[in-house]
């Protein structure tokens, strides 16, 4: 049974292959189970008390609502196929039996509360419990509602596990407790168990024998109970050897299997171990962990080597110890005290056993792990998910007092809402300190701090980093965390940064410092110029020390090597990790082996080549490096497929608030506008669109656990962080600035009168010119007073302040001021345009350039006025403003400002990059030389493009102007259609690839041969003269086809008429005359010579036997080619080859089935027959005669069928007057043998139809009005003494060989088959069969007479007939086998009844040949029923 509390929070059903099942389900599934009896059947049950039986073989489902309670478990017996048993909530079980729509059979009460488990006893019977009646039972717990009709002969027992801390075994015939077993109190657990161990409870029962039963105890024990021990101890616990064993968690399922004669039981448990127990020593033999949430973070012990702590998402943090050398798998999981999801982790740096980790609901805490006692919570919280904790130095306030007064190393904790924590590990309950406070205090910021989003020391401890929302990298010195330098590298929020280890073989790598951000770019910066100099103030780096690019996602975690100088690991949303070398840029190995989005990375202290990487789709991998097959991450594809993955429900879009001047752009803005709106950082709790499957079950709303956006101050800082020009021009911040709408105002018009006034760029200036008069009178006071005191060289303290205004009428600094103001206020009201105009008339026009860059706020009119500032500076300003519209995705205007750059190839780039083939195939064209390379891959890319889109033509195109014809020609034509083929092989030919257009040609000409146009069709072949030797198929084939379809329509459905030529034709020539007269007259083949090449270039072309499955449109058409062939072999004088080839054609339509086909080709090839061609051909070539034969036979066959259809008017005038009784019941057709209750022997037939025959004649003979003419009596025995070619006991024989060799094989096939279905059931069942039934089975029907009684045959008599039949086989001359002949024996019975039919018209000898034949090869059980049903018809 599974777990109900998990069954509740999934709300589905997750069983395979039966995705129908969940539409039966209305409530939430509390107990869910297969039967073992009925295989398809499943039964589930709801919190409402309804219960479900689906039969998913027939898709079937059936509902009862037996109580009104809360189903808690159920479980179906695996004695009857209609007995469930269901507990419920309160305590009830009852058994119900689904054939009778739900009826409750019995009903057992003595629990007192939830029934946890239910299972039966694996045997039937109830002696070894009747034997203790005398024991002090239970209470009866009948209740009068159980059936009589329920009683079952054996009797049956089931035993169930409750809440109520017990075990009873009921007897179900007689509705009482027969055993009551009560859980113990152990020992090891401090003499009782605690009201919340209570609470923890779940009683899990498994019964593997009658007499012993397996259950869960208290907080993960598992006990054995044996039912036959009186004593009051009837336990024995499970592991009791060793300590460690148990599980620590609640156990929920329990199975058990015997393997190579040993006894194994199975256990699962809450803390999500498989374990696997030995029963004959009660030992755990394994332990298997496993993960139930996503991997969020991972961590190495610093002291205890080999000791990795794993963060998961099902609120368990587990440590594995990697080296452990009995138990691979040596996992220890702690859970108490977490309740969320553990989505940071970090190792006390010098203390073993001491593991900090942080949660998604803001909690820090710290284990320790070497105790079984809950973990220490810190009393502050943060208010969102906790991503980074790292173990420091202690700063202000901890950091004062004495050595033994504070701790060594403090715990910092940074989480969602941008603030970092330090906690006093002595002291989690007292309250953690924000460090930003020491920061603006240290370092004298007045502006609100960015949001924090990752944190890291430096591991000599001094100094930290600490990683912003907007991408920035602080580093500060500790113990006063003086801010040394400011890294303005990313654009977007920082999710990891790592130092550099500091035992490496050069010191100076332990100043480098490795970060990765959402924009999947690595940088490793090397600070130790700062670290050392100590500089008086802060410096902005701008230029990274290496540059990893290759990944395509958001960078999650990375982690150095500590084996070797240089060597970086990181992972990725793009689900691969890569391993770099840092000092030469260079990508080394990629592994792919996640099926998910990769979260965190650690490298193994202990292997060189070993790395740990965890992922959302619920797995740690330990991976080698060296034995990766791939050097760097896939091309972008793999994340956009991960993407995909999200979740289907979209995201409410916020509200776009107006961005108030001055401030600056907050991360949110930044990935808001490059992004598309993605979030700042994805909420662990959302992960993939996913959620872990142990997540809180009461939390109904998700709240996202993004990392809050800074947002700006309401006054702009004074002074901005310095950065660099190139810096400038990688800030990630856009402001998309709407065009101004020039709309041309007609002169006169309303529109022209009412135009907006200009706002103007002095607003502060000219609302303090209209106060009032009074005022105004002041400003001249003190303007004046101003005046008089600069000329006196008197300080101006009062000429400032609330008389900024009069900056106008002062001096210059009076003006600055007053622009300043100004510009602030432009900002503030969202006008950064008129700021930006003060600046340039203030004469600033760099710091206008650098501020706009920055703020992405660039123009054309700044890019405009740039070229004041110089050369330098404007082409700065341009190639900023190109990056800030690639942000904008303005990709083209941007390639346009890179070409006043002169910078061709990389506007080239930047366009095929976005996808803009169009625009950088013209500009490349323009501007580059012909011949350059650039111009080739751009059109080979646009067309790999189209190409995977669909767009045929257009990469055709593409491929033409990378003046690659073929393979234009060949995506031209992979649509298929006619039109497409036509132009593809044109287009071939035109570029002087000849076969390449033949091809196509050739398909195309199939294309309208196959819609039955024929004109087309040679229109496509006449472009090419090495094609004429199709041309004539296809004239052939038209000829053909319209005189078949003249006399019987072929395709009387088709929805167009074919589309025929006008040749001429004389209308009494035969048809191979017909095909020469338009051979010779339309293609001028009238040679011998050409009809030799003609025949020489068809000759090679093999088409593939034809089947009954064989298209009747590609039949003909093969029939076609043979015929062609035919006939020019016939002009050529080879009759041999003719007659070859006609035998082709006749043998394709028998081959077929199509014997209308075949008659209609013979009826015109020879409507005289052949035997005039017998002459022509050298009667001593075995070969030649043994094809002519056979092709004499088809001919034969043909007109044998056609007389036996065709009777004459006389003789269905005399088959009329027959007798009703006397009617013969036949079919024109294939003999098809039909069913029939006996079979009579063969002499019967014969002597019946010979009798039959005599009746029939003398009956002819006594009546002279229905006497048939001499001529036609004479014209019909001479064609069918014609058909004696077809009795030809040769082939006969041959044929009969052939059916033996197929039935022995037949045979042999099916023992095989039945041979492997006996072993698979005896896999099954465990039941061995006898030998003699896995050597012999069943028979055909025997030849003998009594057919009733099939005897077994064995395989060495089947291996015996099998190499008589190949003796015989190989007896027979190469010549006969090699050509077809039609079947003997079929044509003997069609000979038979025509002569019961008519027997005037059968000589003597044809008839006496047939029935010897039928007498020597006839004795298979199909050819007799076939006889009986054509040739038994007595006479009355």
């Amino acid at each position: 049974m599974l777990h109900s509390e998990i069954e509740r929070s999934l709300h589905r059903v997750r069983i395979i292959n039966l995705c129908f099942y969940c539409c039966f389900v209305k409530n939430t599934i509390s107990a869910l189970h297969w039967s073992p009896k009925v295989k398809d059947l499943v039964v589930s049950g709801d919190d409402k008390g309804i219960v479900i039986c689906y039969w998913y073989n027939r898709n079937d489902s059936q509902q009862f609502f037996t109580e009104s309670r809360a189903i808690f478990c159920l479980t179906c017996s695996p004695h009857h196929d209609n007995l469930v048993a269901i507990g419920y909530k309160d305590g009830i079980i009852v058994i119900i039996d689904i054939s009778r729509r739900g009826e409750v059979v019995h009903r057992l009460r003595g629990h007192d509360d939830e029934i946890h488990s239910l299972v039966w006893c694996p045997v039937l019977g109830e002696e070894a419990f009747c034997s203790r009646q005398g024991e002090p039972q239970e209470e009866d717990a009948t209740t009068g509602d159980t059936t009589e009709e329920a009683a079952v002969t054996k009797g049956y027992c089931i035993a169930s596990g409750s809440k109520d801390q017990t075990i009873r075994v009921w007897s179900c015939t007689r509705s009482r407790v027969l055993t009551t077993l009560k859980l113990p109190f152990l020992k090891r657990r401090g003499g009782g168990v605690e009201p919340a161990v209570r609470e923890r409870l779940w009683l899990t029962v498994h019964w593997p024998k009658k007499t012993q039963i397996f259950s869960s105890c208290f907080g993960g024990e598992l006990l054995q109970w044996d039912l036959t021990q009186s004593k009051k101890q009837k336990w024995e616990l499970l592991g009791s050897s060793g300590e460690g064993q148990n599980h620590s968690r609640i156990v929920f399922n329990l199975c058990s299997s015997c393997i190579e004669g040993r006894e194994l039981l199975l256990s699962i448990s809450m803390d999500r171990d498989v374990k696997c127990w030995d029963l004959a020593s009660l030992n755990c033999c394994w332990t298997m962990p496993s993960l139930g949430g996503f991997v969020y973070s991972l961590a190495f012990s610093p002291v205890d080597t080999g000791c990795i702590a794993v963060g998961v998402g099902d609120s368990m943090l587990r440590v594995w110890n990697t080296m452990s050398i009995h138990n691979h798998y040596d996992v220890k999981t702690f859970w108490q005290g977490i309740k969320s999801k553990v989505t940071a982790l970090s190792w006390h740096p010098t203390k073993e056993g001491c593991l900090a980790f942080g949660t998604d609901d803001g909690k820090v805490g710290i284990y320790d792990t070497f105790s079984s006692k809950p973990p220490q919570i810190s009393s502050t919280y943060h208010k969102k998910t906790v991503y980074a904790l790292a173990w420091g130095p202690p700063v202000p306030p901890l950091s004062f007092g004495g050595d033994g007064d504070r701790p060594s190393v403090t715990l910092y904790s940074c989480a969602g809402e941008g603030i970092v924590f330090q906690h006093n590990p002595w002291k989690l309950n007292g309250e953690a300190h924000d460090i930003n406070k020491l920061i603006r205090e240290t370092n004298s910021i007045k502006h609100k701090l960015p949001a924090r989003t990752e944190i890291r020391w430096k591991p000599d401890g001094s100094v930290l980093a600490i990683g912003n929302e907007d991408g920035s990298i602080e580093i500060f010195q500790a113990p006063d965390l003086k801010l040394l330098c400011t890294i303005l590298q990313h654009h977007k929020l920082i999710n990891a940064i790592r130092w550099h280890h500091d035992h490496g073989t050069q010191p100076e790598l332990s100043y480098m410092i490795a970060s990765g951000s959402n924009n999947a770019i690595i940088y490793v910066h090397n600070i130790k110029t700062v670290i050392e100099n100590c500089p008086e103030g802060p410096v902005t780096i701008t230029e990274p020390f290496r540059t990893l690019a290759g990944h395509t996602a958001k960078i999650t975690s990375l982690s150095w090597s500590p084996h070797h100088d240089g060597r970086l690991v990181s992972v990725c949303y793009d689900g691969t990790a890569q391993v770099w070398d840092v000092l030469k840029e260079e990508p080394l190995h990629n592994y792919r082996g996640h099926r998910g989005r990769l979260l965190c990375v650690q490298w193994s202290p202990v292997e060189a080549d070993s790395i740990y990487t965890g992922a959302d789709d619920f797995c740690v991998h330990k991976w080698m490096a060296v034995k990766q097959k791939h050097s760097r991450p896939p091309p972008g594809k793999k994340s956009i497929e991960l993407e995909k993955k999200r979740s289907s429900q979209p995201k409410p879009k916020a509200k776009k608030k107006k961005k108030l001047p001055g401030k600056w752009p907050s991360s949110q803005d930044v990935s808001d506008s490059v992004n598309g709106g993605e979030s700042v950082r994805e909420s662990f709790l959302e992960e993939n669109g996913l959620s872990d499957q142990e997540g809180e079950k009461e939390q109904q709303e998700q709240e996202p656990a993004e990392r809050t956006s800074t947002e700006a101050h309401k006054d702009p800082p004074a002074h901005p962080p310095p950065a660099s020009v190139p810096d400038l021009a990688k800030h990630s911040t856009v402001l998309k600035i709407p065009p101004v709408r020039k709309d041309q105002i007609k002169p006169g018009s309303d529109s022209s009168m009412k135009r907006k006034k200009p706002r103007s760029i002095l607003p502060l200036s000219i609302s303090m010119d209209h106060r009032s008069k009074e005022e105004l009178h002041q400003d001249c006071l003190k303007l004046a007073t101003c005046l008089h005191s600069r000329d006196l060289k008197e300080d101006l303290p009062s000429c400032s302040g609330d008389h900024v205004h009069l900056g106008l009428f002062m001096d210059r600094p009076a003006l600055y001021t007053l622009m300043e103001t100004e510009g602030k206020s432009h900002l503030e009201n969202g006008h950064p345009e008129l700021f930006q105009q003060l600046m340039i008339w203030k004469g600033d026009l760099k710091g206008v350039l650098q501020s706009a860059a920055e703020r992405g706020e660039l123009t054309d009119q700044l890019v405009a006025f740039s070229p004041m500032a110089g050369y330098q500076a404007w082409a700065w300003t341009v190639e900023a403003f190109a990056k800030q519209l690639c942000f904008q995705e303005q990709y083209v205007k941007a390639a346009s400002h890179l070409l006043s750059l002169h910078k061709v190839y990389e506007a080239v780039e930047l366009l095929k990059s976005h996808s803009c083939f169009r625009e950088a195939i013209a500009i490349a064209k323009a501007r580059l030389r012909p011949e350059d390379p650039v111009l080739k891959d751009l059109y080979t890319s646009w067309a790999a493009v189209l190409e995977k889109d669909g767009h045929y033509s257009m990469a055709a195109k593409c491929y033409l102007g990378a003046t690659c014809a073929y393979d234009a020609a060949k995506v031209l034509a992979k649509k298929g259609d006619t039109a497409s083929l036509k132009a593809a092989a044109e287009l071939a030919l035109i570029a002087g690839e000849k076969d390449l257009s033949i091809t196509f040609s050739l398909r195309c000409a199939q294309e309208l041969l196959s819609s039955r146009n024929w004109v087309g069709a040679q229109d496509v072949l006449q472009q090419h003269e090495s094609l004429l030797g199709h041309r004539l198929v296809f004239c052939l084939n038209e000829l053909l086809h319209k005189q078949l379809n003249a006399r019987n329509p072929v395709e009387p459905r088709s929805p167009s008429a074919p589309c025929y030529h006008s040749w001429e034709v004389k209308p009494d020539c035969s048809f191979i005359e017909m095909v020469t007269h338009v051979w010779q007259s339309i293609f001028a083949v009238d040679t011998a010579e050409q009809a030799q090449c003609m025949y020489e270039q068809l000759r090679i072309i093999e088409y593939p036997p034809s089947t009954i499955n064989t298209h009747p449109k590609q039949l003909l058409f093969h029939i076609s080619h043979d015929l062609t062939l035919a006939l020019l072999s016939h002009q050529t004088g080879s009759w041999e080859e003719a007659i070859k080839a006609t035998l082709g054609a006749v043998s394709r339509s028998y081959e077929a089935g199509n014997f209308t086909l075949l008659q209609e080709i013979c009826s015109r090839l020879f409507p005289r027959g052949c035997d005039h061609l017998r002459d022509k051909l050298d009667s001593t070539n075995s070969q030649t005669m043994a094809t002519y034969t056979s092709l004499e036979a088809f001919v034969a066959y043909g007109q044998l069928y056609d007389l036996w259809w065709n009777q004459s008017k006389d003789s269905l005038d005399w088959e009329q007057q027959r007798p009703a009784s006397e009617a013969c019941c036949h079919e024109q057709g294939a003999l098809d043998p039909s069913n029939t209750e006996e079979v009579c022997s063969l002499e019967k037939i014969s002597t019946e139809a010979e009798s039959c025959s005599r009746e029939r004649g003398s009956v002819v003979a006594s009546e002279s009005g229905l006497a048939i003419g001499p001529s036609l009596l004479t014209k019909r025995q001479r064609k069918l003494r014609g058909c004696r070619v077809l009795l030809s006991e040769e082939y006969a024989a041959l044929q009969s060989t052939h059916r033996d060799i197929s039935r022995v094989q037949q045979t042999v096939a099916a023992m095989i088959s039945q041979h492997q279905k006996n072993n698979l059931q005896e896999s099954a069942t465990n039941k061995l069969e006898s030998e003699s039934d896995l050597e012999k089975l069943p028979s055909p029907p025997s030849q003998s007479q009594n057919e009733q009684v099939k005897e077994p045959v064995s395989l060495p008599h089947l291996m015996n007939q099998l190499t008589e039949a190949n003796r015989q086989l190989a007896q027979f001359p190469d010549s006969i086998k090699a050509s077809p002949f039609p079947d003997v024996l079929e044509c003997c019975l069609v000979v038979l009844h025509m002569g019961v039919q008519c027997p005037m018209d059968l000589a003597s000898e044809l008839q006496e040949q047939s029935l010897r034949l039928l007498r020597k090869y006839g004795q298979l059980y199909i050819h007799k029923e076939v006889c009986r049903r054509f040739l038994h018809d007595p006479p009355a």
